[in-house]
């Protein structure tokens, strides 16, 4: 708990793939995958959702919403497993886009920010839930140093205040250097 934990490897090693087994997307054709005690692999209806519940996730494009505000975005996942008033929803909401320094963005669309805003606000939908384990999938991809700078910056903030274990794929040497406590290579 607690620690940021990277895979690393280049284009094409499998970084997300085994990324996506990690969170239940992929089913392994052998073995097994456990979070607290429990088999992500064979969970299926409530037992799958409460596990689902404690893990978020960033994919590597963002997969922000378009259509719908940084706020909206980021309510998603409270509106599917909070029972929540509005107002709390969008207090939750404004204290994670904070959190990634996005105070002041809640009404903007995704087209209307710049690539380490799309990220840092995919990232705060990650973490809406409060989520045991974190998962992000290439976060500086595609980001200047600076960006990439900032983005562990906030990666390193969510660890510390929440003792969140992350779990971050990147073939970025530089970012790994400063965000990792345990790394493993793929080839």
């Amino acid at each position: 708990r607690g620690e940021v934990f990277v895979i690393l490897g280049g284009s094409g090693c499998g970084k997300s793939t085994l990324l996506k087994h990690m969170i239940g997307l992929y089913r392994p054709a052998a073995g097994h995958i456990f979070i607290d005690g429990d088999d992500i692999t064979c969970a299926r209806g409530e037992a799958r959702r409460r596990l689902l519940r404690k893990i978020g996730v960033m994919y590597q494009s963002g997969a922000l919403f378009g259509s719908m505000t940084l706020q909206e975005n980021v309510r998603l996942a409270l509106e599917e497993f909070a029972e929540l008033p509005d107002d709390a929803m969008d207090a939750i909401a404004a204290s994670k886009l904070r959190l990634v320094q996005l105070e002041g963005f809640e009404r903007f669309y995704p087209s209307e920010i710049s690539g380490g805003m799309k990220k840092r606000a995919a990232i705060a939908r990650a973490m809406a839930l409060d989520p045991a384990i974190l998962f992000l999938d290439e976060p500086s991809a595609g980001l200047d140093p600076i960006s990439c700078a900032d983005l562990d910056e906030v990666i390193l903030t969510i660890r510390d205040l929440f003792a969140t274990t992350i779990v971050v794929v990147t073939h970025e040497i530089p970012s790994l250097k400063r965000i990792s406590d345990e790394t493993v290579m793929l080839a």
